[in-house]
């Protein structure tokens, strides 16, 4: 059993005006993964007293964790925006006696982050934990560091951070930035937090006001240069395709570590969640979202698949695999659409749309062949047994089913069930009427050519 030593703060009551979104910032997604569920996932990993800053659309975000963790523990506060603002007004309980003093944290060491920075790892943050100091704090080294708060040293010592808003033309010269995550014992915050004042340009109470207290104090401090990709903080949407971009290096490169083979794989979009077992290979331009589980399978270029299972399958090139769908030992061809259906080995070469069904296997399903499964109320099943053949442009009407050893004529329309070895042929006699071209059209062609 894991011993946890260390509470978590995620701060995510800002506003994320800049994100020019009725989204609240932190569930904006990256790799189809909201912001705040990817830095959740990961401090999970070292702590069990995790704590979330809450203000704007608060219980939205709320609701929203709790429908994707039901059986979670985290710790929910609102911020006192209007009395308490700022990144250490969110760590003050903002009520009370004394709602200066620091909310009730489990742990004597505190880790806090923003809930902005989706692409922190568990193997960074342990490094602030393990950390015998004071305070350990993130710095980040960086070309041009407009935007930050700026961190003064003395030979590697960390003096002071100070916002860039409050910052001189000679402080803000400074490359040393602030990277946004502390690790702070907790007797520090509960001494600090209740004499801070908000006398600076943005009339909030700063986090980083505790250094320089603490410093003052004879505290030991560490900072910890990190690279920016990992503190990479989200404040726009250009932050967030930046951080997305990121984020999707990280998983090709370990899918192609783990031995899925990607062909052009910057040009390939795949989500946190997507799952490959065995041999896999994904050709370019292709999408997997969701829930995804690739096994053992060829993904073809330009397909996109979500929340579905694909096992000993070939897949596209332009194919769509909705969700709910689940693929076993078929082959799915070119602008073949499938949702919420179970294939098992089947055919389906090109050209068909199949909804809602249960395909069996030695299935051949036609060019052009679609499953009429909205009556305009309600969706309703295919269900198609083994050995059959449906020739091109059919039309099948849900409800149906078809037993198995049947053959479908092509361009039938089928609205009845079908018994095991019948022959399906639903279509108007042909009829040629002689010279009926001539007459239409009132001329006679044979002599014009």
């Amino acid at each position: 059993m894991i011993e946890f030593s260390t509470s978590v703060i995620i701060l995510s009551a800002g506003f994320g005006t800049r994100m020019k979104s009725k989204i609240p910032k932190v569930l904006h997604k990256i790799c189809g993964k909201e912001m705040l569920a990817c830095i959740i996932d990961e401090v999970s990993k070292i702590s069990d007293d995790i704590h979330i800053i809450l203000y704007n659309e608060a219980e939205l975000i709320k609701q929203i964790l709790n429908d994707k963790y039901p059986n979670n523990n985290f710790h929910f506060h609102l911020q006192n925006h209007q009395s308490y603002p700022g990144t250490a007004g969110a760590l003050m309980k903002g009520y009370g006696e004394n709602p200066k003093d620091l909310i009730d944290i489990k742990y004597h060491k505190t880790l806090i982050l923003s809930g902005d920075m989706p692409l922190v790892e568990s193997a960074t943050l342990q490094d602030f934990i393990n950390s015998d100091f004071d305070i350990t704090l993130g710095i980040l080294e960086l070309e041009n560091a407009s935007g930050y708060g700026r961190v003064v040293l003395n030979d590697d010592k960390v003096i002071e951070i100070i916002e860039e808003k409050d910052a001189s033309l000679e402080i803000q010269q400074i490359r040393f930035a602030n990277g946004g995550i502390y690790c702070i014992k907790k007797d520090i915050l509960s001494k600090y937090l209740p004499i801070l004042e908000s006398n600076n340009k943005q009339n909030e109470f700063y986090l980083t006001d505790i250094i320089s207290l603490a410093r003052n104090d004879n505290c030991d401090i560490l900072g910890i240069k990190a690279k920016e990709e990992i503190f990479i903080g989200v404040n726009s949407k250009i932050d967030l395709a930046r951080a997305e971009n990121l984020m999707l290096d990280k998983i090709r490169l370990r899918a192609m570590k783990n031995g899925v083979t990607l062909r052009i794989p910057q040009s390939i979009y795949i989500e946190c969640d997507v799952e490959f077992i065995g041999e896999c290979e994904v050709e370019s331009n292709s999408v997997l979202k969701g829930n995804t589980k690739i096994i053992n399978s060829i993904i073809h270029s330009n397909t996109i698949i979500e929340n579905s299972i694909i096992e000993n399958s070939t897949i596209g090139p332009f194919a769509r695999i909705r969700p709910k769908s689940t693929i076993l030992d078929s082959h799915i061809g070119n602008f073949v659409e499938i949702k919420a259906s179970n294939l098992n080995g089947v055919k389906a070469g090109h050209l068909s749309y199949i909804g809602d069904s249960e395909i069996d296997s030695g299935t051949n399903i036609g060019a052009g062949v679609i499953t009429c499964n909205y009556d305009g109320v309600k969706k309703h099943k295919t269900i198609i047994g083994k050995n059959v053949f449906v020739g091109s442009d059919c039309q099948l009407i849900a409800p149906l089913t078809i037993g198995s050893n049947v053959l479908i004529a092509a361009g039938s329309s089928v609205s009845r069930n079908a018994k095991d070895g019948d022959l399906v042929i639903s279509r108007a006699k042909q009829e040629n009427k002689s010279g009926f071209y001539y007459k239409f059209f009132n001329s006679n062609t044979k002599e014009k050519k």
